[in-house]
């Protein structure tokens, strides 16, 4: 293979943002190659879907009931310490929004995706590992360079990063700024070999349930095949441990209940979480996905935020490809904007879940504004970029107070 092996557009990672990306180029006829350093399939965390996905889903031709898959009706929020409880099913939302979503398993999620990707006509190469990227700001030539580990170079006329939270170019860039005021760790395990009446109550809705902690959060995700996946979340640093796990699953009388002789896999612990990348496009590469921003998991964003920015990237970068104009070093500003007014609602509807009475005032309201509580519901969704929400505006007033006040007001990208 030959150090000047070329194509059209070079994507790094072969997760949903990827996929999503390079499958959609090569729909529209551009040679196009994706690089994975890991060898599919392999475990991501991520595994409960928004609705905000179904028009990627269908512009990709890629239906997730095929998958083994379980549907996802909403979500559901409990506080034991108090005994409240509420539910939100999508369905409920405002006109427009998508009316459910799927809870994954990952490994077998990301695969299919990227199978979809090459029968669609992209490259995709895995165990492969890029190790840096050189455009024409840093180098001679209209042509962008991917150095691969060992020293191979490919060339692209564009390349996109998809590498996730290992954000290969931000941290080449380094243009990495943290977020404060969000989770700052989490840990989690699965359980299988559940019982058969666990499997029917978490399967009856198949949503999400949100466990409220104090400074804090769990997660309770049914997954196919009688699988649970248990994970919290703590925006208290040095908290987060596998002891801390252990207490706060033996405090749940619920996950008690569910778990009941089930069998736990080993802890994993994961930091470092909300993050911008001040630099997520320039000439000839942008960033997607959690390259481009992480904010919190406490409303499933990553995978959908992933997959919508792929989708907004290819709707720019496939035409000025096809018009030789991809080199603009503003090409990426409006899916930037877009995906700015995603990361600030998301961000302003989290930051109000950590550090105002949000969750008591209008998670478990007796009696809620509907409208409010519909618009709640599409944001839940994943649908952020429509202007007639009531209860986005609320949320945002409320930011752009923080905001004049000094405070944090949590607008992850702006």
């Amino acid at each position: 293979m030959s150090e000047q092996e070329s194509f059209d557009v070079i994507v790094i990672g072969a997760g949903p943002a990827g996929s999503t990306t390079a499958a959609l180029l090569a729909k529209a006829g551009h040679r196009v190659v994706v690089l994975e350093r890991a060898r599919f399939p392999r475990f991501h965390i991520g595994e409960s879907l928004l609705p905000a996905e179904l028009p990627v889903f269908d512009a990709l031709g890629f239906d997730p009931e095929g998958l083994p898959a379980v549907y996802k009706a909403g979500a559901d929020f409990l506080d034991e310490s108090t005994g409240d409880y509420a539910r939100f099913d999508f369905c409920d939302a405002l006109e427009g929004t998508g009316g459910h979503a799927w809870q994954v398993d990952r490994a077998t999620f990301d695969e299919r995706l990227a199978a979809r990707a090459r029968a669609l006509g992209a490259e995709v190469r895995f165990g492969v590992r890029a190790t840096a990227v050189r455009t024409p700001e840093d180098r001679a030539g209209d042509r962008a360079e991917v150095e691969l580990e060992g020293g191979e170079v490919l060339q692209a006329r564009y390349v996109v990063d998809a590498t996730g939270r290992d954000r290969l170019l931000c941290k080449q860039n380094r243009s990495f700024e943290r977020i404060d005021g969000f989770g700052v760790a989490a840990v989690w395990a699965h359980f299988d070999a559940l019982s058969d009446a666990a499997v029917e109550r978490l399967t009856e809705s198949g949503n999400i349930t949100v466990l409220i902690l104090d400074k804090g959060w769990g997660w309770v995700i049914p997954l196919p095949k009688g699988r649970l996946s248990v994970g919290f979340v703590s925006s208290e640093r040095g908290v987060v441990s596998e002891a801390w796990f252990e207490e706060q699953y033996a405090k749940s009388a619920f996950l008690q209940e569910l778990t009941a002789g089930a069998r736990r896999s080993e802890l994993s612990v994961i930091g470092d979480y909300s993050f911008k990348n001040t630099q997520p496009f320039g000439p000839r590469y942008g960033c997607v996905g959690d390259a481009s921003a992480f904010l919190d998991p406490v409303f499933s964003s990553g995978v959908a935020f992933a997959m919508d920015s792929a989708h907004a990237l290819v709707e720019l970068l496939e035409p000025a490809l096809r018009e030789g104009r991809e080199a603009a070093p503003d090409l990426l500003e409006p899916l930037a904007a877009k995906m700015n007014r995603a990361y600030e609602v998301f961000g302003a509807l989290i930051h109000s879940f950590y550090h105002t009475n949000l969750v008591k005032n209008l998670f478990f309201y007796d009696d809620p504004d509907p409208q409010l509580r519909a618009g709640l519901i599409s944001i839940l969704a994943g649908d952020v970029w429509r202007d007639d929400n009531p209860f986005q505006d609320m949320v945002m007033r409320s930011a752009r107070r923080r905001a004049r006040r000094g405070a944090n007001p949590s607008a992850a990208a702006s």
